[in-house]
């Protein structure tokens, strides 16, 4: 693999004191970072990559994404979330197919690859074809089929297909190139599954050293009809039979409580806020303060298009900071740094990743702003500007375990035209026609 130095960049390393350094270096080889200083390092390099002053970070890690979902942006607006669950959602994914799966994730990946995002964590079907897409497009990520299991439903974890498709995936793809592609185990959330399914599930992850992915306390009303079915809040029935055994990503966490906290935190599971998406369907505003001052470690997600509209994390990092000011009434709540440990550092950990860090022995997971953008001047303050100013289309470099896969513009490991086609030709007309 080719050796890579950065130099004249102004590197956000995302350490524990918040460190930026203005005209760095930063060296890469064998796919990770092997040197960051204010001096030139020694020894020959395949490229050298000249920053212009530009800004070097840690990739953005989307820790819930339903990425092939991508066909139904802007699709349902104006509905509420039963309504456009059952009357536009469910009977568009009944029609999905391997090719417009293959098609929509691709269109998915380049969104995301354009915006900086390095890493997934996606929960979805068809999750070969899926695999297969993002294999191909370099990116990083954890995917996950979340399983259900309904009321009416007899139980089989050698016949159920959400246990044989996740014992199929991990034998296929779970390390696949070095740690690439990940498997985590999941169920889509409490309400559309039952006790024998988590226990089947939390074990076979415990013994293949998998994580776990989940929907928690999304809406009111899942959190309500659960203390209602169990006498316990989602976060605490799931764990008495032990989901959170495990690594483990809990999506949303809108409604959860105090000592819904306490477990998530004495367990370490992450807690996925996706702000866009919450507000978009009226879900609420997940209590990201007092999750954090509870010790509950918080990342960032956007959830899927099809209740955000895009999949841009600098959109979502933005929302995040300033929705949390605004509910807590303090401009404080949530400063630029926290916002942007959610996104990197958090995200990183919640997807057991060895990234989120310009740090040496790090994965070299590495995007590149143009700071010199009307938006993103001056730059009074790099990590404000990072927060509050810029945008996905202000990402001119995208580098995943030391390959740059985008740059200027340009897409080095998706063909768009034929995506494009694809999703225009035959995606859009099987799903909707």
């Amino acid at each position: 693999m080719s050796k890579i130095l950065f130099q004249n960049v102004t590197a956000v390393l995302m350490d524990k004191t918040g460190t930026v350094l203005d005209n760095a270096f930063v060296a890469v080889e064998n796919g990770k970072i092997a040197y960051v200083g204010l001096d030139k390092p020694q020894g020959g390099f395949d490229e050298t990559i000249d920053g212009k002053g530009n800004v070097l970070m840690p990739g953005l890690v989307n820790a819930h994404t339903h990425i092939p979902m991508t066909a139904m942006r802007g699709y349902g607006d104006g509905h509420d979330l039963q309504d456009w669950l059952f009357h536009y959602i469910f009977p568009v994914e009944d029609r999905w197919d391997d090719r417009a799966i293959r098609a929509c994730t691709e269109l998915g990946l380049a969104e995301m690859i354009a915006s900086g995002t390095t890493a997934i964590e996606d929960m979805y079907m068809f999750c070969d074809a899926i695999a297969e897409e993002v294999a191909a497009s370099g990116m990083n990520a954890n995917i996950t089929l979340g399983a259900t299991l309904f009321p009416d439903e007899a139980f089989d974890p050698l016949t159920h297909s959400g246990c044989v498709r996740t014992r199929a995936y991990a034998d296929r793809w779970h390390g696949y190139n070095g740690g690439q592609i990940k498997i985590d185990a999941s169920i889509h959330a409490e309400y559309t599954s039952r006790p024998a399914l988590w226990e089947y599930l939390s074990g076979y992850a415990k013994e293949k050293g998998l994580g776990m992915h989940v929907h928690v306390s999304e809406t009111k009303k899942e959190h309500e009809d659960c203390v209602a079915r169990y006498g316990l809040t989602p976060t605490q029935v799931l764990d008495r039979h032990g989901m959170f055994d495990v690594r483990a990503v809990a999506a949303h966490c809108v409604w959860t409580t105090p000592e819904d906290w306490s477990i998530l935190a004495a367990k370490g599971v992450t807690a996925a806020h996706n702000p866009c998406s919450n507000l978009k369907l009226g879900s609420g505003i997940a209590p990201v303060v007092a999750m954090q001052k509870a010790g509950v470690s918080v990342a960032l997600g956007t959830d899927g298009v099809s209740s955000n509209n895009t999949t841009d994390m600098f959109e979502d990092l933005k929302i995040a900071a300033m929705l949390q000011n605004g509910a807590n009434h303090d401009p404080l709540a949530v400063l630029p740094m926290d916002a942007l440990r959610m996104a990197t550092v958090n995200g990183a950990k919640a997807l057991g990743r060895n990234s989120g860090r310009i740090e040496v022995g790090y994965d070299a997971d590495l995007i590149l702003l143009d700071f010199t953008r009307p938006n993103l001047i001056p730059r009074h303050d790099v990590v404000s500007n990072l927060v509050y100013a810029a945008h996905g289309c202000d990402v001119v470099m995208n580098m995943c375990r030391g390959k740059v896969i985008y740059k200027n513009g340009e897409f080095l490991t998706l063909d768009m035209e034929r995506v494009r086609r694809e999703v225009a030709e035959y995606a859009l007309p099987h799903l909707f026609g």
